[in-house]
């Protein structure tokens, strides 16, 4: 049973990491760049946020290096809840966000850090060829 939590827990945190890097995407690299001089952030940052987004939220669907790609997403929200969301508060202030999703994602991702790998996952499938 807790596999599969786990499971649902790792596809479900990469849709969501994939969709905001597809809505980076439609927004305007350029225009997410903006956004990162905005807050005092090197504007070619904003790039590599969207490229690695997607790239996170592909390999937690397909389960592949989940740890490390967890570890990732922890670093990546610390970074948004320190950078841009810790003066709208934890709900926000009616025109952004705040960083409660932002400390889901970073716990869900905690958890996959620690927890075995689940059997619906590349990583699975590469630790069956090694034994």
């Amino acid at each position: 049973m807790n596999k599969s939590v786990s499971t649902i827990l790792r596809i479900a945190l990469g849709i969501m990491f994939v969709a905001h890097s597809i809505n980076k995407f439609q927004t305007g690299l350029p225009n997410i760049s903006g956004w990162f001089q905005s807050l005092g952030l090197p504007g070619a940052l904003g790039y590599v946020i969207a490229y690695t987004e997607l790239i996170v939220g592909i390999a937690l669907i397909l389960g592949f290096l989940t740890r490390y790609v967890s570890a990732i997403v922890i670093v990546i929200m610390i970074g948004a809840i320190f950078t841009a969301k810790l003066s709208v508060g934890l709900l926000g202030n009616g025109q952004m966000p705040g960083y409660e999703l932002d400390i889901a994602f970073a716990l869900i991702a905690l958890h996959l850090v620690f927890t075995e790998t689940t059997p619906l996952s590349l990583d699975a499938l590469f630790s069956r060829n090694r034994d």
